[in-house]
C-alpha cells in the first residue's frame, strides 16, 4: 500500500496533534485531524477583545525548551522577552528580585530588595550552577519529592520560599502548596536559567498558528466531535463511523477508549482576569507576585509592557487566580479589584474578560521527560499523544506528538526510528 493510501487520523488539533501531523507529512503521509472545536491550538488560544490580545490563561514560551527550538521558528514568532525576575508586592512596597548575571539592571534592586536572606542569594547561585551542569534526562531520573521539601532541604529560608518561590511557581504549577514534583521544578528552573520567558508579538496562539501553516497535505475537520475510538474505527457524535488504519489520540483519551475509562486525567484549574488600566505600576516586563496567603491574586502582568500586534491605547493587565475561594465570578472580579488597589496600588481598573480554565494543566505523578515511539502505542492501531503522557509543558506536548507519529511510521514501515 502506498503511503498516501494509509488512512491516518489524529484526534485533536492542539500542539501534539499539529506536531504529529507535521512529522507524518515529512514522511509522505496525508493525515486527517479531527477537531471538536472551531479552531486549532487546544489549550493555547488568543482572543482579540476591545483591541487587546487576551491569551486563554497567562502562558509563556520558555525559549530554552529543546523541542520548541526544534519545531518553532522563534524569529518568525517575533518573540517579546520578559526580564528574568519578578516584582514582589509586600507590605505596601514593590520589591524587585531577579538574575543580575543575565540582566545587570537587576543587580542593585535584587541586593536591596529585602527578599530573603543573603544566604538565599548564594543558594540561588548554587542552584543555578548545579542545574546548568545537569541534563534534563538526569533531572527526570532523580528521586521525586515535593518542590517545597526540595527547597527546604536545599537550605532556602522560609521567607524566601514564601515571598518568591511559592507565588512564582504557584503561577506555573497552578497549585499554591508547592506539592508539584521536584523534577518539574528543576526542569522549569533550568529552562528559565538557560533561556527566556517570552510571548509572540501577536499572542500565544501564534505558536499553533505557525505549526498549522506548515501543514500542506493535512486535512483538518473542525467542529467534529468524537464519541469513541476503536481499532480501525472512529465513532463521531453524529453517528458517523469513520474507517481508519491508524489513530493518534492527541487529547484526553479516557472518555473515548473503553479500556481507559478508569484512567481519567486529573486537571488543575485557574482563573485569568483581564483589566484595562491607565498606567503601569510595574514599568518593565516583569511578572508581579503577591505573596499573601489570604489573597486570591497570585500573579499579575502588564501585557502592554511588551510589544503587541494590537494597538490599544491604554494598558492591559492580567491577573492569575489559583484559589478562587469558592467566590462567584462576580464576587471574584470585585475581590480582585480590591486586592489590586490595596496590595499593588493599582486603581481605576476596568474589567474586560474573565477566563475560567478547568483543564489548564494536567495533575500528574511520576513525571517523565522522554518516551520512545513504542510507548505511545496502546493497541495495534491506536496511539496516545499529549503532554499528559510526560509532564505538563509545551515541550512535552511537542515530544509526545512527534513520538506518536514516529510510532505510526515504524508500524507501517517495520523499521525502528530514533
Amino acid at each position: 500500500m502506498a503511503q498516501q493510501e494509509h488512512k491516518i487520523h489524529i484526534i485533536g488539533a492542539g500542539i501534539s496533534g499539529l506536531i504529529a501531523a507535521q512529522v507524518l507529512e515529512q514522511n509522505g503521509f496525508s493525515p486527517v485531524i479531527i477537531e471538536a472545536t472551531g479552531s486549532i491550538g487546544g489549550r493555547i488560544k488568543t482572543d482579540i477583545v476591545q483591541g487587546y490580545q487576551l491569551d486563554h490563561g497567562f502562558q509563556v514560551l520558555l525559549t530554552a525548551y529543546p523541542a520548541a527550538q526544534k519545531y518553532l521558528d522563534f524569529k518568525a514568532l517575533d518573540l517579546q522577552k520578559f526580564l528574568p525576575g519578578a516584582a514582589i508586592f509586600k507590605n505596601g512596597q514593590q520589591l524587585v528580585i531577579g538574575d543580575p548575571i543575565r540582566n545587570i539592571s537587576l543587580l542593585f534592586p535584587t541586593l536591596l530588595s529585602g527578599i530573603g536572606l543573603f544566604s538565599d542569594k548564594l543558594l540561588i547561585l548554587k542552584l543555578n550552577r548545579l542545574l546548568k551542569q545537569k541534563s534534563v534526562l538526569e533531572i527526570f531520573s532523580e528521586k521525586e519529592q515535593t518542590t517545597l521539601s526540595y527547597l527546604k532541604e536545599f537550605g532556602f529560608s522560609n521567607e524566601m520560599i514564601t515571598d518568591f518561590f511559592s507565588p512564582f511557581f504557584s503561577g506555573i504549577f497552578l497549585e499554591n502548596k508547592l506539592t508539584t514534583s521536584s523534577r518539574m521544578f528543576n526542569f522549569i528552573y533550568k529552562m528559565f536559567g538557560e533561556g527566556y520567558a517570552a510571548l509572540p508579538k501577536s499572542g500565544i496562539a501564534a505558536i499553533p498558528k505557525q505549526l498549522s501553516e506548515k501543514l500542506i497535505r493535512t486535512t483538518i475537520q473542525f467542529n467534529t466531535k468524537v464519541s469513541a475510538v476503536k481499532d480501525k474505527q472512529i465513532d463521531l457524535a453524529d453517528g458517523t463511523e469513520l474507517a481508519s488504519d491508524f489513530i493518534i489520540v492527541a487529547t484526553e483519551a479516557s472518555h473515548l477508549i473503553s479500556r481507559l475509562k478508569n484512567q481519567k486525567t486529573e486537571w488543575k484549574s485557574c482563573y485569568t482576569l483581564y483589566f484595562e488600566v491607565e498606567k503601569r505600576t510595574i514599568r518593565t516586563p516583569l511578572i508581579g507576585l503577591v505573596p499573601n496567603k489570604e489573597s486570591v491574586v497570585n500573579n499579575i502582568f502588564y501585557h502592554t509592557s511588551l510589544n503587541t500586534a494590537t494597538t490599544a491605547t491604554k494598558e492591559l493587565l492580567s491577573v492569575t487566580v489559583i484559589d478562587h475561594k469558592n467566590l462567584s465570578e462576580e464576587a471574584l472580579i470585585k475581590r480582585v479589584q480590591i486586592e489590586l488597589k490595596e496590595q499593588c496600588a493599582i486603581e481605576g481598573t476596568r474589567f474586560i474578560k474573565l477566563y475560567h480554565i478547568p483543564t489548564a494543566l494536567p495533575n500528574l505523578d511520576h513525571l517523565r521527560y522522554e518516551m520512545s515511539p513504542s510507548e505511545t502505542r496502546l493497541t495495534s492501531g491506536i496511539f496516545l499523544a499529549g503532554d499528559t503522557q510526560l509532564n505538563g509543558s509545551l515541550n512535552a506536548a511537542i515530544i509526545s506528538g512527534e513520538r506518536a507519529a514516529l510510532a505510526v511510521i515504524e508500524t507501517i514501515s517495520g523499521t525502528v526510528l530514533s
